[in-house]
């Protein structure tokens, strides 16, 4: 079973300003002259870790990473002006031709599997191929699992903490009800609605291994603005047409596409990376029977560190 690579630090560190707004944070890993690969992470909101590095051989792989707009370690932190897919896309394309790469393999989990997949529609000659885990198509059946009707049967309990402070009438539309109240001015309605989005995709994400009591009654600054950046593209619906992954499956680059899903995902059920696999005759798809929707757990990391070295294999020759 494989694991992942030892840690390492990057060799180029970049502040790019993109606009007026924002300013991004990316980095760059293992071998300057291995295969460029981008690591798109998810959220939306939640920025890049340096174990994210370590699904590469450091040896094959030029290993890219970018915290997104407003995400991680990018400013302003939890900005939301000029802050959409289409923003993320062009941000990707101007660090592809800043990096002066020609084409990049695209890894990608949950949001960043959605990104993957749509600047892959968009720039279809830039793609060498795609590693996607935890599919996540955000149709509105998707949102409506997490948010309405589907992960609320799993736990019930954990649900009525999770909407206890949005009065009744506006629980029929729980994104708006959230995304008014972290952009509000009432500064303890902000932190009590990150504290309770947090602590409900802390049960969806991690399911038993969730303990609620470390979760605690308070939450960072840097946790609001993860939240209200996930709520902003939410409310928007990702600033995509409804079903627009699928609809446009036909543009995605004929390259090598490895779908990894756990069937544990409560967050993303493994009908979307199915959805896509149907929809994608040159995939290949692996439903993990142990695995939830985190790229953790020796399953998931065996499959995912298998994916980067296959991968590299079949790049290379």
């Amino acid at each position: 079973m494989k694991t992942l690579y030892p840690a390492l630090e990057p060799y180029a560190v970049y502040s790019w300003q993109v606009d007026e707004r924002h300013c991004l944070y990316c980095e760059e890993c293992g071998n300057p002259l291995g295969l460029p690969v981008i690591f798109l992470h998810g959220g939306p909101g939640a920025g890049c870790r340096a174990h994210h590095r370590c699904f590469f051989n450091p040896a094959d792989y030029r290993i890219i990473l970018v915290d997104q707009r407003g995400c991680g370690r990018s400013l302003p932190e939890g900005e939301l002006e000029n802050n959409s897919t289409p923003h993320l896309l062009g941000d990707l394309e101007t660090i592809r031709a800043r990096l002066g790469i020609d084409r990049w393999l695209l890894f990608g989990g949950s949001w960043g599997a959605a990104l993957a997949l749509l600047y892959a529609q968009q720039h279809p000659e830039r793609v060498s191929g795609m590693i996607l885990r935890g599919t996540f198509l955000a149709r509105q059946r998707d949102l409506d699992w997490y948010l309405k009707d589907g992960a609320n049967r799993i736990y019930p309990e954990e649900w009525q903490r999770f909407v206890a402070n949005i009065p009744q009438e506006q629980q029929t539309d729980l994104i708006g009800a959230f995304y008014q109240r972290l952009n509000g001015t009432d500064e303890l309605a902000q932190w009590r609605a990150a504290r309770d989005w947090e602590r409900w995709g802390g049960q969806v994400v991690l399911g038993n291994d969730f303990k609620p009591a470390e979760s605690g009654e308070h939450v960072t600054a840097n946790v609001l603005a993860q939240v209200r950046i996930e709520t902003h593209y939410a409310a928007h619906h990702y600033f995509i047409e409804e079903n627009q992954i699928l609809r446009a499956c036909e543009q995605t680059p004929d390259v090598p596409i490895l779908l990894i899903h756990g069937r544990l995902d409560l967050v993303c059920p493994a009908e979307s990376a199915y959805s896509l696999h149907q929809a994608l005759p040159q995939s290949a798809l692996t439903i993990l029977p142990h695995s939830g929707h985190i790229a953790g757990g020796d399953e998931m990391i065996d499959a995912l560190v298998s994916a980067t070295d296959e991968m590299a294999l079949r790049l290379a020759s």
